[in-house]
C-alpha cells in the first residue's frame, strides 16, 4: 500500500535439534544365524550414540535357552562401542541374547538376537495323545448335527468388481461370523477358496483381505475369531474383550472339553463347510492362512479337515504348549502354569488336544511357516517343534531379526506361496 511502514519479518524460533539416540544391536558371527550343538557363537554387542561408537559404559547381557534356563549372565565394558559374548548351546534349540544398557537419566535400552542350533532336530515336548482323533472325530460329529444355515448379507463393496457379504452360519456354540467376498460374473466350479483367520485379540472381521483375494480370482472368507457380530463399533469389540472374553485364551483350560479354542476350531470346519459349497468354487483348493493365533487355525485346520490343500501359519502360536516338560519355551498362551519347575498335571494333559504340534502331525496339505528369531510370544523353538512334526511337504521363512511379527518380506513370501499353490493345482487340471 502506498505509505506503508515495511514490517521486518516476525523471527521463527530455531526449533531445538533432538538429542542424539542410543542404539544398542547384537549380531551373531554367522550370518544365517544357524548353528551345530555345542558349535560356539560369538555374539557382538554394539552401542552408538547419535551415530558414534560408545566407549567406557557397561551393558549387561544375558544368554538364555531361547527364554529359559540355565541362564548366562554378566556385564561387558565397552571398547569402541563393542563387546564380545560367547556361548554355545548343547541341544538342538535356540539360543536368545539379550542386552540392556541405561543411559544416565534416560530409559533403560533392549536388544535381542536368537540363533537356530541345528533346529531340524527340534521335536515336540510330548507325544500326540493316543485318542487325540478319536476326541476330535467325536466333535466334529456334534458339528455335523448342526445344519450350516449360512445367512449372506450384502455388504457395501470397496471394488466394483467384487462382491462381499457378511456371513453368519451355525456352529457348536457362536456361530461363524465373516465377511465373504467373490468375484463378479464368477463362473461356477472355477475359483480356489481361501479361509483367513485372526491373531488374538476381540475385533471385526475384515473387508480388505477378502477384496484383494477376490481380484485375484479366489473366493475369500475372513472369519473373527470368536462369532461376535462384524462391523460394530469399537466400543463393542473393546467391552467384549474388557468383559465376557477377558483372558479368554486361558478360559476352561482344567478340562479338554471346555477349552476356549474348541468352539474357535470347529468354526474353522463350518467355515470350510461353507466355502466348499459355494457355486463357484473349484472342487478342489482351500487355503487356510494366518498369522500367531491365526497361525495356530491354520495348522489346526489343516490337521481337523482333509479339505484343505494348502496352509500358512505365520509364527504360530499354541505349539508345544507342553514344553515346560523339557525344560523348554512353551508358545502362547502358555496355557500350562508351572510352579517350581513342574507344569500343572491337570490342564497339561487337557492343553495337549489343542496343541499345534499334533494337528501338524494329521496334517496332510502342504505347509509353510514363518518364525521370527526373536520372537519372545510364540518362540522359535516352539515354532519348529510344530514344523518339524509335519510329515506333509513343507516350506519355513526363517525372519532372523523379527520378533512377534511377519516383516515385510516374510508377508511377501506368504502371499506368494499362496499364488503358487493356487497355480499348481489349476496346472493340475
Amino acid at each position: 500500500m502506498p505509505g506503508a511502514v515495511a514490517q521486518e519479518p516476525t523471527a521463527t524460533p530455531e526449533a531445538t535439534p533432538a538429542a542424539p539416540e542410543y542404539a544398542l544391536v547384537i549380531s551373531a558371527d554367522h550370518a544365517d544365524a544357524f548353528y551345530k550343538k555345542g558349535e560356539e557363537v560369538t555374539y557382538t554387542l554394539r552401542l552408538t550414540h547419535g551415530g558414534e561408537p560408545v566407549n567406557g559404559v557397561t551393558v549387561e547381557w544375558r544368554v538364555s535357552k531361547d527364554g529359559v534356563g540355565p541362564f548366562q549372565k554378566g556385564s561387558a565394558e565397552l571398547a569402541n562401542g563393542e563387546a564380545a559374548v560367547k556361548a554355545h548351546l548343547n541341544e538342538a534349540g535356540f539360543l536368545q541374547c539379550m542386552a540392556t544398557f541405561q543411559p544416565e537419566g534416560g530409559k533403560k535400552i533392549t536388544a535381542l538376537s536368537g540363533v537356530a542350533v541345528d533346529p531340524s532336530e527340534i521335536y515336540p515336548s510330548l507325544p500326540t495323545p493316543e485318542d487325540f482323533d478319536a476326541f476330535w472325530n467325536a466333535k466334529k460329529e456334534e458339528l455335523a448335527a448342526v445344519p450350516v444355515n449360512a445367512r449372506l448379507t450384502e455388504v457395501k463393496s470397496p471394488e466394483a468388481g467384487v462382491e462381499t457379504f457378511d456371513l453368519q452360519a451355525d456352529s457348536v456354540g457362536a456361530p461363524v461370523s465373516g465377511y465373504y467376498a467373490r468375484p463378479k460374473g464368477a463362473q461356477p466350479g472355477t475359483l480356489p477358496a481361501i479361509l483367513t483367520t485372526h491373531g488374538a485379540g476381540v475385533r471385526s472381521a475384515g473387508l480388505g483381505g477378502p477384496v484383494a483375494w477376490a481380484k485375484q480370482g479366489l473366493i475369500a472368507l475372513d472369519i473373527n475369531a470368536h462369532g461376535l457380530p462384524n462391523g460394530e463399533s469399537k466400543a463393542f469389540y473393546r467391552e467384549k474383550e474388557k468383559g465376557e472374553l477377558k483372558d479368554y485364551r486361558l478360559s476352561g483350560r482344567e478340562s479338554r472339553d471346555t477349552i476356549y479354542f474348541q468352539g474357535m476350531f470347529l468354526r474353522l470346519v463350518r467355515a470350510i463347510d461353507f466355502l466348499t459349497t459355494q457355486p463357484e468354487w473349484d472342487g478342489k483348493t482351500v487355503i487356510v492362512s494366518g498369522t500367531s493365533q491365526g497361525g495356530a487355525q491354520a495348522i489346526a485346520a489343516a490337521g481337523l479337515d482333509p479339505r484343505v490343500t494348502f496352509f500358512v501359519a505365520g509364527v504360530p502360536a499354541l505349539c508345544d504348549v507342553s514344553g515346560a516338560v523339557a525344560e523348554r519355551i512353551a508358545g502362547w498362551p502358555k496355557i500350562v502354569p508351572v510352579v517350581k519347575g513342574k507344569p500343572d498335571p491337570t490342564i497339561l494333559e487337557a492343553a495337549r488336544y489343542y496343541d499345534a504340534v499334533n494337528f501338524a502331525s494329521r496334517a496332510k496339505a502342504p505347509g509353510f511357516f514363518t518364525v521370527g528369531f526373536i520372537d519372545t510370544t510364540c518362540p522359535p523353538t516352539t515354532v519348529y517343534a510344530a514344523y518339524n512334526h509335519l510329515a506333509s511337504e513343507k516350506e519355513i521363512f526363517n525372519d532372523i531379526t523379527s520378533g512377534h511379527h511377519n516383516s515385510k518380506e516374510a508377508i511377501q513370501k506368504m502371499h506368494e506361496a499362496v499364488l503358487k499353490h493356487v497355480a499348481a493345482q489349476k496346472g493340475g487340471n
